[in-house]
């Protein structure tokens, strides 16, 4: 490729691999530096926040394995290994990660994208069958090729423009989503219009839906003229099985079927796809049968709480317990009724081997079962916000298919930045 050259990593930057302070020393984390792990890596290009990080006290206990600027990571050992994604501040990983801090003559998103599409190049040439890793030399020693400084940033520009949409459309969401869960805790938890009015307090509702609202609660503390129910009674909560993985003719058919390894990394309240499909023969097999589009989804154990609205009609398998919403209570609702009471639901789990919930538990739980008028306007208002969700959901998957196609061809100099430029367009 004319102008490009072939480098080793290490020659690119300067490697680091993380190293975990000690865990039994309280003191070395809760501070402000991020601690970033293999979990923090879940499809964001960039993390910005992570679920562990450290005080100043951890930082002086790893020694060499601060970074001290921002870097491209990658995850080096197990069955996450080859994720790649940036860290724009001062940050420590953990010992599966190993970090390149780029040096000032090349460009760090050209680096990223150069990485994050070679995850299964790193997890072929890692080594160790039982644990795969590639250990810091290993990963020093992956050959990059890279053109002039120009081209890497022009050839990052186009693939950032992708990313910066799906991250927009991602942070919308997380928007529209914590907005119907605040309204749906104001309404039903809080009981705030009803507070509000009580108290004499100013509307913060439209009239129309102000309107919706007595004035004071029963002798419950509940909104009068709304009623206490049960999970089991609002919905037809049911769960799934596995067809026989022996049977070639139950498996790779059109219909869609699912496992809580659906949900463990989704992004978004919508499962628009599964990993796996069966066939009608398999479909037989399930007694739970085909579930429609709509029904909210549950996983009942290892771990109990994944959540997800079906965007598309399917089958569960036995680690769900699935929410078929025909009755006063709406999907919209029961999923944010769901989210709100994980912890009770969490709380009536069991088992000696891993935690479970079973339909039998499951079915008592309470709900609070608003009147008509005032459930079908919640529905009114939070069924756009959850279709925009969907939406952004669905243009962020082709834009991820764009990138993808463009990344190995951007890379290997296939074609040009301009022509790539007008395919992203």
């Amino acid at each position: 490729m004319e102008g490009w050259s072939t480098k080793r990593l290490c020659e690119v930057g300067r490697i680091v691999t993380g190293k975990t302070p000690p865990t039994a020393i309280n003191a070395n984390y809760g501070g402000d530096v991020p601690f970033v792990t293999p979990t923090d890596m879940d499809g964001r290009r960039t993390i910005d926040r992570t679920l562990r990080t450290l005080s100043q006290t951890g930082v002086r206990t790893i020694g060499s394995s601060y970074v001290p600027s921002s870097a491209v990571i990658v995850s080096c050992i197990g069955s996450d290994m080859g994720k790649a994604a940036l860290v724009d501040r001062p940050f420590v990983s953990n010992q599966q990660i190993n970090s390149i801090i780029v040096s000032p003559d090349y460009d760090r998103k050209f680096v990223y994208y150069n990485l994050a599409h070679r995850r299964d190049e790193i997890r072929f040439k890692a080594s160790g069958a039982a644990q795969p890793i590639m250990n810091k030399s290993d990963f020093g020693n992956l050959m990059i090729d890279i053109p002039i400084l120009g081209e890497q940033r022009a050839i990052a520009a186009v693939l950032s423009a992708l990313d910066d949409k799906i991250e927009l459309n991602r942070r919308m969401n997380e928007t529209l989503e914590a907005s119907a869960r605040a309204l749906f805790r104001d309404w039903f938890v809080d009981f705030g219009p009803t507070r509000a009015k009580a108290e004499g307090s100013p509307a913060y509702l439209a009239p129309d839906l102000w309107s919706l609202f007595p004035d004071r609660l029963n002798d419950d503390g509940v909104p009068r003229g709304w009623e206490w129910s049960t999970i089991g009674e609002e919905v037809e909560a049911v769960g799934g099985s596995t067809p026989s993985t022996k049977d070639a003719a139950l498996w790779d058919g059109g219909i869609a079927w699912t496992t809580p390894k659906d949900l463990s990394d989704l992004g978004s309240p919508f499962l628009l796809d599964t990993a796996r499909t069966i066939t009608e023969a398999g479909l037989r097999t399930i007694s739970s049968g085909l579930l429609p589009a709509g029904t909210v989804l549950m996983s009942s154990r290892a771990p109990v709480g994944y959540l997800a609205i079906a965007s598309v009609p399917l089958a569960v398998n036995q680690g769900y317990i699935a929410m078929k919403c025909t009755g006063r209570v709406s999907n919209w609702n029961a999923y944010l009724w769901a989210h709100e009471n994980m912890d009770a639901i969490i709380s009536n789990a069991n088992g000696s081997t891993f935690q479970e919930i079973s339909k039998k538990n499951f079915r008592p739980l309470s709900i609070l079962v608003a009147d008509d008028a005032t459930r079908s306007a919640f529905d009114r208002l939070v069924g756009p916000m959850f279709e925009s969700i969907t939406a952004n959901v669905i243009e962020s998957r082709t834009l991820a298919a764009t990138r993808d196609a463009l990344l190995p061809k951007l890379m290997s100099g296939e074609i040009r930045v301009r022509d790539a430029e007008a395919l992203a367009a």
